[in-house]
């Protein structure tokens, strides 16, 4: 038997049902298929912008990382070649301000975490002049070392103009070489 044959077999309310189906069919194909596909696509294309939003923080943050290295390799190049002995290096910074000091003394070294460690010697200066002191005191900081005053303390001396005491503790920060880390040894190698 064909469906031709089975059509007009039928009853004309299986006819008329068969039809409201059909149309409801054919209502369900044109309207609810393109309906999933429009939401389906709009799900692909939330994904996708969530997806170009990472791409643009990564290449944001990509700015925010070579900053960040460029700032540890001039750290690095900065202690690259350390500082000078305190004593010499403030010496012929005095002498360049026309000063003198008349004591020095040096400090215990103090590690600052694992790779760092700090010098410090105080000196005392007498009878000094504001000028002379900023000349060296500006010399130390220009000098391209990791080298800070790291306390001040300054004097006005009597009745005498424009003469000071001056007490001053300056620090040099050295940093220290990575230690090169041995492999481990195989067992083999520790039974040797």
């Amino acid at each position: 038997m064909s469906l031709r044959e089975r059509l007009e077999r039928m009853e004309p309310r299986e006819r008329q049902l068969l039809g409201i189906f059909g149309v409801l069919f054919v209502v369900f194909v044109l309207v609810l298929v393109p309906v999933a596909i429009t939401a389906f696509v709009g799900s692909k294309r939330s994904e996708v912008a969530e997806l170009r939003a990472a791409i643009e923080e990564i290449q944001s943050g990509r700015a925010q990382v070579e900053r960040r290295d460029a700032e540890r390799r001039a750290v690095l190049a900065r202690y690259q070649s350390p500082a000078p002995p305190l004593a010499g290096f403030l010496e012929t910074r005095a002498q360049s301000a026309q000063l003198e000091i008349p004591e020095s003394q040096d400090r215990a070294l103090v590690p600052h975490g694992k790779r760092y460690e700090e010098r410090s010697t105080k000196i005392v200066l007498r009878k000094v002049g504001m000028l002379n002191l900023s000349k060296f005191m500006e010399g130390i900081e220009q000098s391209g070392h990791p080298v800070s005053i790291s306390r001040l303390n300054i004097r006005k001396r009597g009745t005498e103009q424009d003469s000071y005491d001056v007490e001053m503790f300056v620090s040099a920060y050295d940093r220290k070489a990575e230690e090169r880390r041995k492999p481990a040894q195989t067992d083999e190698e520790a039974a040797q």
